[in-house]
């Protein structure tokens, strides 16, 4: 399932206090492997839920975790798992999780759909994805991810964690990085679907000015009323600027796109 499992005690250490879990807190633990986190978690807050897809680990991890508290594993895929159906007593979701490179990208969005019973998420991430998450305006990798992140969170790069913290050892560098819930202020005006079609399209096609790539879902008179230049390309605009965009009264529903 190109997992990649962490084994360097140091490494564990470090963000196990980063995390800081304590008890009575909900924490949820995406792709925990063999347990090289969830122990220490578990000595920690007390009681977690585990959600793996690999079912011949499940066994594993209940081995290694053994009396260190109470753990509930959910032998589901993280990508089409329901978080609304976690049984809570009012405090929000803690996520922590050893991402597969593979799903990063998509589970993030994912869970972005959820932010509102979320009080903040640590994961380990490809650096490079992490470079994208937090990258600003005008930047190499800036981009969907960047946008949509920056809006909807406050990203924070933690560290860097070295190849050789992992078996087996991937071929990237690994960063941990803290993502907390806090809409931009002028999201809660804005149409979520208008704002997603919109950024998605902008950054299509990279290298095309604003009036060429968002030209099937709004105009070039209308992009100015929104106080940006059409002659720019999406990497060049902020993220109050796409807000701003999807936004305005005039913007096409995109459904003829």
């Amino acid at each position: 399932f190109g997992q990649n499992f962490l084994r360097d005690p140091g490494v564990i250490a470090r963000i196990l206090d980063r995390v800081a879990p304590r008890p009575g807190e909900h924490i949820v633990e995406i792709g925990p492997g063999r347990g090289a986190l969830t122990r220490g978690l578990l000595q920690r807050c007390g009681e977690l839920d585990a959600i793996e897809l690999d079912r011949d680990l499940v066994p594993l991890l209940s081995e290694s975790c053994s009396g260190a508290g109470v753990l509930h594993i959910h032998n589901e895929d993280a990508l089409s798992f329901d978080y609304s159906r976690l049984p809570t007593k009012g405090e929000a979701l803690r996520i922590v999780g050893n991402l597969p490179y593979n799903i990063s990208t998509p589970l993030l969005f994912r869970l972005m759909e959820y932010r509102a019973l979320i009080e903040d998420m640590h994961f380990m991430l490809q650096k490079e994805v992490v470079d994208r998450m937090a990258a600003p305006p005008g930047s190499r990798t800036y981009g969907r991810l960047s946008v949509t992140l920056q809006v909807l969170c406050r990203v924070e790069p933690l560290f860097d964690i070295p190849p050789e913290a992992f078996v087996p050892r991937p071929k990237v560098q690994s960063s941990f990085v803290r993502l907390t819930p806090s809409e931009h202020p002028a999201y809660g005006g804005v149409d979520g679907g208008r704002f997603a079609r919109l950024v998605a399209a902008a950054f299509s096609q990279r290298r095309k000015t604003l009036r060429n790539s968002l030209g099937k879902l709004t105009t070039p008179e209308e992009i100015e009323a929104a106080g940006l230049d059409p002659g720019l390309r999406a990497e060049q605009i902020a993220p109050e600027g796409f807000l701003r965009l999807a936004g305005a009264p005039a913007w096409k529903s995109g459904e003829e796109a």
